[in-house]
């Protein structure tokens, strides 16, 4: 009897180790939403499909959503639009277009509220939806002009200043090409073990975005070099608390060049994970960036 009762306990240990494992294990579902966008689309899915798989971290789906008479690329593999959410922890938005419909826009509100489903939100991404009052919560602050939301920047303090709605330029790029990412959180699991500051490759560096900006956690901001841009320290990436859901919030990102900055791929899969799980079990790679020297992940053959 003792020895059937010890086989019960060790057969139920290595039970529970063997569900714990598989659940660690597990790969987080993820769907790129693109199909329209004002930068190509067809360029830059497939480097960011591309980095979330090599991470090892999940499995990707990309949901097309293109315009009437518009064709996507030979062999594009595509689930439908608009995606089943209940097949997803989290959605890359690779997209700025015509407006999705608005039974899956609710679902979509109402399970990011819910915590059932993240958000990532890649460069035009930002611009999207105007006039859609909780997508720009969302975002937080995005391409949306002056007189639609406050803008935030930080001073040569590293002090954050808002300029509020009505005031000031409206959101453009003032400069593009390589500039330096500064953190200012180095303590978030996204950021967490990244230079405090990196050299991101060639980019548009967005300035005065607009919006809400509610619930907002800055995590990183960027400068133009001396004598360019705005001469002040812009957004870069942060994070958005939507209800009990997390929205991830990067503006770098404008085409397939930018995206195979090592930067850009580190901080989009973990930002990825980041909003998903709220953890970040991916590492900082030993090719990550440093504050004088670029670094760039090898071009898919």
């Amino acid at each position: 009897m003792r020895r059937i009762f010890l086989l019960s306990i060790a057969l139920a240990v290595f039970a529970v180790s063997a569900a714990s494992l598989q659940a660690g294990d597990k790969k987080l579902r993820v769907v790129i939403i693109d199909g329209q966008n004002n930068h190509n689309w067809r360029a830059t899915t497939p480097v960011m499909k591309k980095a979330l798989l090599d991470s090892g971290r999940y499995t990707v789906d990309v949901s097309t959503n293109l315009k009437t008479g518009d064709k996507a690329p030979d062999g594009w593999v595509s689930v439908a639009f608009p995606p089943d959410l209940s097949k997803y922890d989290v959605i890359v938005s690779n997209y700025n277009g015509a407006l999705w419909p608005k039974e899956f826009n609710d679902t979509f509100d109402q399970q990011l509220k819910d915590g059932k489903i993240a958000l990532v939100i890649v460069h035009a991404a930002n611009n999207s939806f105007g006039g859609w009052k909780e997508y720009r919560q969302m975002v937080g602050m995005g391409w949306y002009g002056a007189n639609t939301g406050d803008r935030l920047l930080l001073n040569d303090k590293g002090e954050k200043v808002i300029i509020p709605k009505g005031k000031g330029d409206g959101p453009g790029h003032r400069y593009s090409g390589k500039f330096s990412v500064t953190i200012r959180d180095d303590k978030h699991p996204v950021t967490m073990g990244m230079p405090l500051e990196w050299l991101h490759n060639n980019d548009e560096l967005y300035d005065n975005m607009r919006g809400p900006i509610e619930n907002v956690h800055l995590l990183a901001t960027a400068a133009a070099p001396k004598g360019k841009g705005t001469g002040v320290h812009e957004p870069m990436i942060w994070t958005v608390s939507y209800g009990k859901g997390r929205v991830f919030h990067t503006p770098m990102g404008h085409d397939a060049n930018a995206m195979l900055c090592v930067g850009f791929q580190t901080t989009l899969n973990r930002g990825t994970e980041w909003a998903a799980t709220g953890n970040v079990t991916l590492p900082i790679p030993k090719d990550f960036p440093t504050d004088k020297n670029i670094s760039l992940a090898p071009v898919k053959k």
